[in-house]
């Protein structure tokens, strides 16, 4: 499992290990906080499409769904 740092989260590049409707490629977009600095809302958005969706931050450590960068 990978060490994530949600504070660094915003804009970094993701990709989807298993794509769908042809959006493999990821971007981090939103990230709010809350008052005590826990993660509020992480919101990814697909290069391809601009489609954006909530996410759990804690998702993207999970190698079977994400691969940091673009592979």
């Amino acid at each position: 499992m990978h060490q994530i740092n949600p504070t660094k989260l915003l804009n970094s590049k993701w990709t989807a290990v298993t794509p769908q409707n042809k959006e493999k490629h990821f971007i981090i977009a939103k990230m709010k906080f809350t008052d005590e600095g826990g993660v509020e809302l992480c919101q990814i958005e697909a290069v391809l499409s601009k489609r954006q969706a909530d996410i759990d931050w804690r998702d993207l450590k999970d190698p079977e769904q994400w691969r940091h960068g673009w592979k």
